[in-house]
């Protein structure tokens, strides 16, 4: 027994109702910017007034919200940018960047899946819009609120209200882009509820904007127009329109998701006219695109397609393969799509005569029935189906009856077809065989009107004007082509030239580099020559220096040796001298050979053979002399001594005043156990300036000292080293003796001083 039927059905009863709004109806979303983001950045950094640069925020949110697929980073991006532009038209009293801020905030949360808080602010901007009179704004705001809407009777005529007042408000800003979408939108939801003629006039309209303001992209127009056509079953302007939608997105060259929408109802258009082969390219085209952005809903819509044009074809076993993998893959998320799935798998098992297999899907359809009507066409069809095969056919008598109902309602020829089918599929089965004729007689007049000879002549000469402006396309292109290839064969041979030029200039130019390579080498080789002996004589040279300095070393130990030995010599010699003065002259001696035997030391034992540490030298000479006079108990020595290196030639009469007058302090400054206080200073008073002071709180100077002591050993001392180190002297009262002698320290061995320090 023969099945022809249910396919048709399947597209005028529900299936492109679904068709219709995969692509094109649903949310209202705002279209893709297409202006390079890039270029809106730029433009965003040298905008001419604060209102302009709002509108290239809002621009650019509106790129990245829009922009094909679903990623958080540019959602985050278009968040942050909105809330930028709101930013500053909240400053500037912008009212129409404020109130398009608000709604791209809602557009942005229903994209996060948030909508009920994306509700609250499209609510929000439309009191906004209405409250400061933006009519375009208005209008944004209605077809917004299109997306929280469903697809049940109730909300779809909502949706046209809200589309209806967009389209008046559009018209009177004269914003005639807006105003064909949304004349679009309004026909697809006219299309959903079956007023499709309605729909034809709201997308003529729409046509006629879009051309009067010069907009080319009018694919999806065309796709809508092609459905509405299929629906009312004009089959030649449903293929004319189809076909128009593909040329036209070959025009503009768009490669968007769009194409599976056009493929899938060009296929649907080839399937009416029983053009199966191209139907089946088709859809095959449309199912790789969805498969690519996995698009679950459409997926299961082709899949479906492909499925019942298997079964057109009585390939069952074929439409079950590629309904089961679709099943697998990506399980129907709607009822109806569930539905239709389960009839697939009725008919083929039951026409495959796999009843067992059948009964399952059977069975749940069944329970589906008495639930409710969605898919009713479906169900009816499935279920007389089933017991035909399965030799129950009396039963189906009360589902066809049942199925005329409905077709009754609907007003469809195609449903009156399937219905007369059935019946004489029923009637043959109960061998009534006189009413199966005249079903099958009725059936054949339906099909006739819907499938003449006329309408498919007409198709035929519409795919060949198709075909042959595609071929003359195709002539254009191959001329364009070989004209092409004409300029890349002398392109080819002036790169050859080019090439062989550049060769030869490479390899003199590799000449030149191994030429001048040799050359360098050589001078390289003398210059290491070179480098050996530098080094060879820095070797020397260095092993000379440590020499020196050893011997250098050598000499101050020596020499401390010979001071000490001077020292104790001086020390026995006073031990035979029973002369006060004679004694006093050999230990003036003595502390003034130790003073120099300090330095000597310090430099033997210091790494450092040019400088002397004063602050180190003056701290051990003090305690030298606190020990030779025992005057912890009487006197109080303060000192005051920065970190100063000074030269030999320096630190020797250095030590030698220092001596002499802390000598004379301890003498003379606190006679009859007076105590006291003797401070010892050395001060950088600026560069290489220095101030040495020397100072005591005791009796002072007597008052004739000028007259009777200017000529003692000491003083002149005193005052010949500070000369001899080009310093000045000076010595005065000041609530005791203060001697004070300022020079400039020498700078000849300042390196070796700093390296000293740091080690």
């Amino acid at each position: 027994m023969n099945f022809i039927p249910f396919i048709s059905a399947k597209k005028h009863i529900s299936i492109l109702c679904t068709v219709s709004l995969f692509l094109l109806a649903g949310t209202p979303a705002i279209a893709q910017v297409k202006e390079d983001p890039d270029q809106l950045k730029k433009k965003i950094a040298i905008a001419e007034s604060d209102n302009q640069k709002v509108e290239l925020l809002l621009a650019l949110s509106s790129y990245y919200l829009t922009k094909p697929g679903e990623f958080k980073a540019d959602l985050d991006s278009a968040d942050n940018l909105n809330f930028e532009a709101q930013k500053l038209s909240n400053s500037l009293g912008y009212k129409p960047g404020k109130g398009k801020a608000i709604l791209l905030s809602a557009q942005i949360c229903r994209e996060r899946g948030d909508s009920k808080k994306a509700l609250i602010s499209t609510n929000n901007a439309l009191a906004y819009a209405l409250k400061n009179n933006l009519p375009v704004l208005t209008a944004d705001a209605y077809k917004e609120l299109c997306a929280y809407k469903g697809y049940e009777q109730e909300d779809v005529e909502a949706k046209i209200k809200y589309l209806e007042k967009a389209i008046v408000l559009y018209k009177k800003s004269k914003a005639y882009k807006k105003q064909a979408d949304a004349l679009k939108d309004l026909a697809d939801y006219y299309g959903s509820i079956e007023e499709n003629q309605k729909a034809l006039q709201l997308l003529e309209n729409a046509v006629a904007i879009y051309k009067a303001i010069g907009f080319k992209s009018l694919q999806g127009v065309y796709t809508l127009m092609s459905d509405n056509y299929g629906i009312l079953q004009n089959t030649q302007l449903s293929l004319q329109y189809a076909l128009m939608a593909e040329k036209t997105a070959e025009e503009v060259h768009d490669t968007s998701y769009q194409l599976c929408t056009i493929y899938n109802h060009l296929g649907l258009a080839y399937y009416d006219l029983l053009k199966y082969d191209l139907a089946f390219s088709n859809f095959e085209k449309a199912l790789n695109i969805a498969l690519d952005n996995k698009n679950v809903g459409d997926i299961n819509t082709i899949s479906y397609n492909l499925a019942s044009l298997y079964c057109q074809q009585k390939n069952y076993r074929e439409a079950l393969r590629t309904l089961k993998r679709t099943a697998r893959d990506y399980p129907p998320q709607d009822e109806v799509t569930k539905i239709r799935q389960r009839f697939i798998f009725v008919v083929c098992y039951s026409m495959l005569k796999q009843l067992d297999n059948a009964k399952p899907y059977y069975e749940q359809i069944l329970k589906d029935y008495k639930e409710s009507d969605a898919g009713l066409a479906y169900k009816l069809t499935g279920i007389i189906i089933y017991l035909q095969q399965s030799g129950q056919v009396e039963k189906t008598y009360a589902y066809i009856e049942k199925f005329k109902e409905f077709a009754k309602k609907s007003k469809k020829l195609i449903l009156y077809s399937q219905i007369e089918l059935l019946s004489f599929q029923s009637d043959h089965a109960s061998k009534k065989y006189e009413s199966a004729i005249k079903h099958l007689q009725r059936h054949q007049l339906f099909r006739d009107s819907i499938f003449n000879v006329e309408k498919l002549k007409q198709s035929a000469a519409l795919q060949l004007q198709f075909e042959t402006e595609k071929k003359d396309k195709n002539i254009k292109l191959l001329t364009q082509q070989g004209k092409l290839q004409e300029i890349k064969i002398h392109n080819d041979q002036i790169i050859r030239y080019v090439f062989i030029g550049s060769v030869l200039v490479l390899v003199l130019f590799l000449a030149f580099l191994y030429n001048s390579f040799r050359t360098k080498k050589k001078k390289n080789e003398e210059l290491e020559i070179q480098r050996q002996q530098i080094n060879e004589q820095n070797e020397l040279s260095k092993k000379m220096l440590i020499e020196k300095e050893w011997l250098l070393k050598e000499i101050h130990h020596r020499v401390k040796n010979n001071l000490q030995i001077v020292i104790s010599l001086l020390n026995t010699q006073s031990a035979y001298l029973d002369n006060e003065d004679a004694l006093m002259a050999i230990q003036n001696s003595q502390h003034r050979m130790h003073a120099m035997s300090l330095i000597h030391q310090k430099l033997y034992q210091s790494d450092n053979l040019a400088n002397i540490d004063m602050s180190w030298y003056i701290y051990e000479l003090i305690n030298y002399m606190k020990e030779c006079f025992d005057t912890d108990t009487k006197i109080n020595f303060k000192l005051d001594v920065e970190k100063t290196y000074l030269d030999v030639a320096q630190a020797v009469p250095m030590g030698l005043i220092i001596n002499e007058a802390i000598n004379n302090a301890i003498k003379y400054a606190f006679p009859q156990e007076r105590k006291g206080d003797v401070l010892i200073a050395l001060k950088n008073t600026g560069k290489n300036n220095y101030k040495l002071l020397i100072a005591d709180n005791g009796v002072g100077l007597p008052e004739n000292f000028e007259d009777t002591e200017r000529n003692s050993l000491g003083m002149n001392l005193m005052m010949g080293l500070s000369d001899q180190i080009d310093g000045t002297f000076d010595m005065k009262n000041d609530n005791g003796l203060k001697i004070t002698i300022t020079f400039t320290r020498n700078t000849e061995f300042e390196g070796n001083a700093e390296n000293a320090e740091n080690t």
